[in-house]
């Protein structure tokens, strides 16, 4: 019994394998999950966890004044009660990703979760924007052997990061954020940020604003220009266009 129970342990942590993709790129690489993308000049900003009321207007209106693109994932129950945010932010030419319906690293494990919690994201979002995702980063960037088969089998293409502002911190502030962004910024970079509090510190996303113009600066220094993704070929996978 005991070894029955030792090998049924074992494939439990086995699933969660592909969880240490956004830590250790070299995982990441080996399972097909990008964290960074294809570029010579180009560095991405993506945004978790919206839309938000008041948090994502104001990183709009900053990406507006630099004239950068960004790609917002969003949260399906979040998408289900601003679905104009969503259409706003579909309509300023940026892109939309899912980050699941429910913010719950949990529903990995289990494939009936996983797949009713990404098919209730999916139609949220697609309802609000009239389009469909093509782009997905799961809660805290948390996959399963189970979820990467499952997103992949319904057409989407995970994508995590390779660089965070750590603006989820209660603690954290414009300079601390745009620091972490972009230290040591290379290009093809994928960075992580957040436009909204629903499941960090409260009204964290105003230091994540006042952020945006140092990160787009600090960036454009390095001799890089802020990108969007495009789909290439099968083969190729997902770039960065400037």
């Amino acid at each position: 019994m005991r070894s029955i129970g030792l090998l049924a342990g074992g494939a439990v942590v086995g699933q969660w394998v592909p969880a240490v993709a956004a830590v250790l790129p070299r995982a990441g690489r080996a399972l097909r999950i990008p964290v960074t993308l294809p570029s010579t000049c180009g560095v991405l900003l993506s945004f978790d966890d919206g839309p938000h009321p008041q948090g994502t207007p104001a990183v709009l209106a900053a990406l507006d004044r630099a004239g950068a693109p960004a790609v917002f994932f969003i949260s399906g129950e979040q998408a289900a009660r601003y679905p104009q945010l969503v259409r706003e932010i579909a309509a300023q030419g940026h892109e939309l990703g899912l980050h699941g319906y429910r913010h719950q690293t949990r529903r990995q494990l289990s494939r009936r979760l996983l797949a009713g919690d990404t098919r209730r994201a999916l139609d949220a979002v697609s309802a609000a924007a009239g389009a469909v995702p093509r782009l997905y980063r799961p809660p805290h960037g948390v996959f399963t052997f189970t979820g990467l088969r499952l997103i992949r089998g319904l057409g989407l293409e995970p994508l995590l990061w390779s660089k965070w502002g750590r603006d989820w911190e209660r603690r954290a502030t414009a300079a601390t954020i745009a620091d972490h962004a972009t230290a040591g910024v290379r290009a093809g970079d994928v960075v992580l940020l957040h436009d909204a509090d629903h499941y960090g510190a409260h009204e964290s996303w105003r230091a994540t604003a006042a952020a945006l113009p140092l990160i787009v600066d600090r960036i454009g220094a390095a001799g890089f220009q802020i990108a969007s993704v495009r789909t290439a070929s099968a083969a190729e996978g997902l770039a960065l266009t400037v």
